[in-house]
């Protein structure tokens, strides 16, 4: 199944795999999906919308088993301040349902931050943009057709 974040990369010519898998609705969580598709936690990475004090809407891709840092998130983005985002305005924001975020093709392209830990794997997997399908991608690749900004933004 091609999503629209498939097709981004498509069009850039970057390689890819799609990685599908059944979604649990109980337990959408990253350490679960990296399970089912036979990844370790820290090579699954989830994106996480936020808000800062200046830059507004900001996202963030981080290993599934970590924590966003909020405070380097804010040093990171030139924000004093980050929030999470409330889930009932990611939707909205991003076009993309919690479980199916992805830094791929967002409803408005927003800064996107991917913690450098990414670097250490050979491939990464994050959100086709849909519960139940993984893209699985060389970081650098990925930060390069997202034009992410590579930082320490999780803590375990």
């Amino acid at each position: 199944m091609k999503t629209n974040a498939a097709r981004i990369l498509d069009g850039l010519k970057i390689e890819y795999e799609l990685s599908e898998y059944k979604v649990d609705e109980t337990d959408l969580s990253a350490q679960n999906v990296a399970d089912k598709i036979g990844m370790p936690h820290g090579q699954v990475f989830k994106t996480l919308v936020a808000r800062g004090d200046k830059t507004g809407v900001i996202m963030a891709c981080i290993p599934g088993a970590a924590e966003l840092d909020l405070k380097a998130l804010a040093a990171a983005s030139g924000n004093k301040k980050v929030e999470m985002v409330p889930l009932k305005e990611v939707q909205p924001l991003t076009g993309y349902v919690r479980g199916g975020v992805s830094p791929l093709g967002p409803k408005k392209r927003y800064p996107v931050f991917l913690d450098e830990s990414a670097c250490n794997w050979p491939i990464i997997a994050v959100s086709a943009g849909i519960r139940g399908c993984q893209i699985v991608v060389a970081p650098d690749k990925l930060a390069q057709a997202i034009n992410a900004k590579l930082c320490t933004i999780a803590r375990n």
